[in-house]
């Protein structure tokens, strides 16, 4: 067989140099990708035919840990791969994605399915409890044997190979969801000129009309069709028109009947496949086989957490629509027309002024981007002493991208952290983290992680502003980080965020509560002066933590809702497909959904739950998750603060370090000495007694 070639050895190889290693960011070439995914595809299979061939008795040793040390190839490659895709989709990357995402799918079903392996891997699983296993180690061989019953490794034949059919297909699905999506983010601008931005803030007419002198329309203003625009647009614009126009075709991405269409034919196959799938491994409904290893385990479980909160979530949305209704009765001098959707962002923020006296416009100012970045640095070190110190030869995969060592308080190597802030055109919308290595013991290795959004790049020397609600997503997303970052644990397979899908927002959901605490508004709300924020401002952002949390929270238990109920159906094979559209709207009017508000993400824009499966029926682990974040925080208030030593230390030896080695309820009671109440949750968005 002949060698790679230099691009595609590039991928494959040992990532080298400083602090364990760096990712080859400058060495990335598009056509190398899928080539080098194949071979090491090739040569993890190899790996794993040896460890499922061998003639020894089957060990923890020699399967178990075995496994834990292969597929590094892979994993280096997958790393760099799914950077691309969801950072830089140019043209030929998404073709690549189009190529290799049945085929991966394929490979994994190729090991899951595996006699051989299973049957080495079930030994050492029946024997778990009198080999001499350590509890991490017995806790890895209940992941990975329930990992492959799950995905089906006890099934016949002809079923397993229809579940790859099944995989292979939904991985296509996936990728074509994305690709669709994207391209009705990309495809719509609004070009305005000034005579429409009228309540728009100076920060984002300066970035509107930058960005349409980089597309070519100098003098005018662009208005993209992402949350980043929408959002702030949709808060400020006194052109009710085009508030309209803006939310109508953010809300209506995906579902245009046209080539970018999701709702025809990519939803209703993604659903189809989805309940066979669950059929096959002998669960009624999608739903029930996604959660019967969660914290949650039933979709009865995740509901009734939900319905518990829906009723009041949408009676505070009615209490904040008649005080949005009467404000603007007041200012039309008579009758107004009614709320509607496009109008609830605007018209919160001028009730806010008049309640609260205050003017999320006064804050931004003070929400200066690198300033956020240092404090949440300056939290991290009072948590878990750590210190952040910015790289300058660290290869990145865009020059925006800037890279941190972060030590520990005596000075040890901990992690690498990269930091992608802005928006392009060929950058999937939102933000997330990436684990780009998992921290492990076994052979040692520090974790490599990102975070990465979507703020709007200003024009040259001004600094970047944001709003308060994405300064909370900066806090959270890095509360992912921060999980993946303190982790101390044997196996990588337990390692960070590698947790039940309902545990791992709990940490990062955690992290946003530090953003509010005068510690560090007072040292890192800073305007561009040098002024920090007046402790005047500070106590009116307390004050607000419990306004507009009705359309917060049921715009969220509405997405979240209507994802568990798509994945609770029983579709036989003969079931109509599922008219995406209809569903939702019929849903939504069973729940007494509020006229004025759209669920956070409409069905074919719902990226969470069809651009994959990790979210699918799976979107309320955020609820279940700030449930334990607010009783978690409250462990710190009724001690000596947010920044009680002692608290943070035993959330550090309970939680954060022990990624996925301690079942998540075991390690929640560990943390705070009893199971979560749901009592702190509520007071948190005012919907109960303080």
């Amino acid at each position: 067989m002949t060698s790679p070639s230099p691009d595609i050895q590039a991928l494959l190889s040992d990532w080298t140099g400083p602090h364990g290693g760096q990712i080859p960011f400058d060495q990335v070439r598009v056509p190398a990708l899928a080539p080098a995914l194949e071979e090491a595809m090739r040569l993890n299979l190899a790996e794993i035919a040896a460890i499922a061939g061998s003639p020894e008795h089957p060990t923890f040793h020699n399967t178990i840990e075995a496994l834990e040390r292969c597929g590094h190839a892979l994993d280096r490659v997958a790393t760099v791969y799914g950077v691309w895709i969801s950072n830089l989709k140019t043209p030929d990357v998404q073709a690549t994605e189009t190529e290799m995402a049945p085929k991966l799918a394929a490979f994994d079903d190729q090991i899951i399915q595996d006699a051989a392996l299973f049957a080495r891997l079930d030994a050492v699983y029946q024997a778990r409890e009198t080999s001499g296993l350590t509890p991490e180690q017995q806790r890895l061989t209940w992941h990975h044997w329930t990992r492959f019953v799950k995905e089906g490794a006890k099934l016949t034949p002809d079923a397993k190979a229809r579940v790859t059919n099944i995989n292979q297909e939904l991985a296509g699905l996936y990728s074509r969801f994305g690709q669709n999506l994207l391209a009705d983010e990309a495809g719509y601008v609004l070009y305005l000129n000034e005579a429409d931005l009228a309540g728009l803030p100076a920060s984002l007419r300066d970035a509107a009309r930058a960005m349409a002198a980089d597309n070519g329309r100098p003098g005018e203003f662009a208005i993209p069709n992402t949350r980043s625009w929408m959002d702030p647009f949709l808060t400020y614009a006194d052109r009710r028109d085009l508030r309209e126009s803006i939310w109508r075709t953010y809300y209506s991405r995906g579902d245009n009947r046209d080539a970018n269409d999701n709702t025809l034919a990519v939803i209703p196959r993604i659903l189809k496949l989805r309940a066979e799938k669950a059929a096959l491994l002998g669960f009624d409904t999608y739903a029930d086989w996604k959660l019967s290893d969660t914290m949650a385990r039933t979709p009865a479980n995740a509901m009734a957490q939900m319905m518990d909160v829906w009723p009041a979530a949408t009676a505070r949305v009615r209490e904040e629509v008649a005080d949005m209704q009467a404000l603007a009765d007041r200012l039309a001098g008579g009758n107004a027309p009614a709320i509607a959707a496009w109008d609830y962002r605007y018209y919160a923020e001028k009730v806010r002024k008049a309640k609260y006296d205050l003017d999320m416009e006064q804050v931004k100012p003070y929400l200066q981007l690198h300033h956020l970045r240092e404090g949440m640095f300056w939290a991290a070190s009072q948590l878990y002493g750590f210190s952040f110190s910015k790289l300058d030869d660290t290869p990145v995969f865009d020059p925006a991208v800037t890279v941190y060592e972060v030590a520990d308080a005596a000075g040890g190597h901990v992690a690498l952290w990269h930091f992608d802030p802005y928006a392009r055109p060929i950058k999937a919308s939102g933000a997330w983290m990436s684990q780009y290595r998992s921290q492990e013991q076994l052979a040692p290795a520090a974790a490599i992680v990102s975070n990465n959004t979507n703020f709007v790049n200003p024009p040259p020397g001004q600094p970047v502003l944001v709003s308060w609600d994405d300064a909370v997503t900066l806090f959270h997303e890095f509360g992912h980080a921060l999980h993946a970052m303190t982790s101390q644990v044997t196996y990588p397979s337990l390692s960070g965020t590698n947790v039940a899908r309902d545990f791992v927002e709990f940490p990062s959901q955690l992290n946003e509560n530090w953003l509010s605490t005068h510690q560090v508004l007072s040292r890192f709300a800073i305007d561009q002066d040098g002024n920090p924020i007046p402790d005047s401002l500070v106590d009116k952002i307390l004050r607000i933590q419990t306004f507009n949390t009705g359309f917060a929270v049921t715009e969220y238990l509405a997405a979240a809702i209507v994802d568990m109920k798509l994945h609770s159906l029983q579709q036989g094979p003969d079931a109509p497909p599922i008219d995406a559209d209809a569903f939702e709207k019929a849903t939504l009017a069973e729940l007494g959904m509020p006229a004025e508000i759209v669920m956070r993400h409409r069905t074919p824009q719902f990226g969470h739950i069809f651009q994959g499966d990790s979210y699918a029926a799976g979107y309320y682990s955020y609820l279940w998750a700030e449930v334990l974040d607010h009783d978690a925080f409250e462990a710190f208030t009724e001690a000596g603060g947010p920044y009680d030593s002692k608290v943070a230390k035993r959330l550090l030896d309970t939680v954060m370090s022990v990624g996925n080695t301690v079942d998540p309820a075991v390690a929640y009671r560990n943390f705070r000495g009893r199971d979560p109440n749901v009592g702190a949750y509520l007071r948190s968005k005012g919907f109960a007694p303080a």
